[in-house]
């Protein structure tokens, strides 16, 4: 295929089953019927409906580019769609992600976790989308450093010729509403300092230094949308795999540590994200511990040729043990910090009404005095 294709990931908790831990087939039901109409009529090149855990995920091929209003309005339609579907059946946070009524032709800003790039089809194009449930838009950054920066994760940053130059890093302030491009590696330090720190710096996408499109991440931050503690932000993020991008193992290598993010039960704790099968994706202990699901498609001419369940491997088993056990200690700090989050992030939680409600029994404290000394 010669001319651009455009891939779209574009996921919505619209509705649990039993509180937040797993989606109804009615609802992916719905919305695979939205979408096959869509194709029908040319809208689409090819899609493919899943889920992680409760949020229900639109994977899409078409040729109308990044912010596609045609795209952006077909999957508000049918997270809309679905919604009903999800009120009709009682369902747990119907709509929960559906923060306004208004539609603007663009779910961004909306409440939808959103990833796109558009690219000319190579002769064997690898694409990984990756998808998780309980935790916040920063959860790719490590995990997309070591797959793009770290020698000792992708071995092809070293030996394979294509990748050896390194890659680019847009970072995205979603405090600030700004953006910094760093290279790596001549700008590795410089890049950590920020992205370290994935609370309020993320990284949106990746290019390699010829101007190949290598990654796209969601970066919504629901709370910063709505002003309030909605739900996580459960970020999807699209890798093209192989040549001259990071092999299909470079892209997964870094799942076998079940690194900390933010986003536990209530949105208000740090866990393990648990590389996990779609079948696993069901998070119900302290409602998580936080998922993530890697699926792999070939594009032949825009079609979507697959899905593997990447994570469906034994290889991963011992990182979901060793996921079990960190969840184990966590747990055991209760509602203290690290397990809790910092207040900063609790701004955004429910915490803020019972301090207001505790506000008037603050008494201003008196000044401390250094105990006297005998003889003085």
């Amino acid at each position: 295929m010669s001319k651009e294709i455009s891939l779209s990931a574009i996921k919505a908790d619209i509705g649990g089953l039993v509180g937040h831990s797993g989606i109804h087939p009615a609802l992916l039901d719905r919305a695979q019927e939205e979408m096959a109409a869509a194709k029908k009529k040319g809208v689409l090149v090819d899609f493919h409906v899943t889920h992680c855990g409760d949020d229900l995920e639109l994977i899409m091929t078409h040729t109308h580019g990044v912010d596609s209003e045609k795209c952006h309005t077909l999957a508000w339609e049918t997270f809309s769609a679905c919604t009903q579907v999800a009120k009709e059946l009682h369902l747990y946070g119907a709509g929960q992600d559906l923060l306004s009524d208004a539609f603007t032709g663009t779910v961004r800003g909306m409440g939808p976790g959103l990833a796109e790039m558009s690219f000319v089809e190579r002769t064997a194009e690898t694409i990984l989308v990756l998808m998780a449930d309980k935790t916040a838009a920063g959860a790719w950054n490590l995990p997309l450093y070591k797959m793009f920066a770290d020698p000792f994760n992708s071995a092809g940053l070293v030996i394979a010729p294509v990748m050896h130059e390194g890659f680019r890093f847009e970072v995205l302030d979603m405090k600030a509403n700004r953006v910094i491009v760093l290279d790596a590696p001549q700008e590795i330090y410089d890049l950590l300092m920020f992205i370290g720190a994935s609370g309020q710096y993320v990284v949106r996408t990746i290019w390699s230094k010829k101007g190949e499109i290598a990654a796209s991440s969601s970066t919504q931050k629901l709370a910063h949308i709505a002003g309030k503690y909605v739900g996580k932000d459960d970020p999807v993020c699209i890798v093209r795999s192989q040549a001259e991008f990071p092999a299909v193992g470079e892209v997964l290598e870094p799942f076998t540590n079940p690194f900390i993010v933010a986003g536990w039960t209530r949105g208000s704790h740090h866990g393990p994200l648990i590389p996990c099968s779609l079948e696993q994706a069901t998070p119900s202990r302290f409602d998580g511990p936080p998922r993530v699901v890697a699926l792999g498609f070939q594009l032949a001419d825009g079609r979507l040729v697959g899905p593997r369940d990447m994570f469906a491997d034994i290889a991963f088993d011992e990182a979901r043990r060793k996921a079990n056990k960190i969840a184990d200690y966590l747990r055991l700090h209760g509602p203290f910090e690290p397990h809790r989050l910092p207040l900063e992030e609790m701004e955004y939680t429910t915490m803020p009404q019972i301090m207001e409600r505790l506000a008037g029994r603050w008494q201003p404290a008196e000044e401390e005095k250094a105990p006297a000394v005998a003889g003085r």
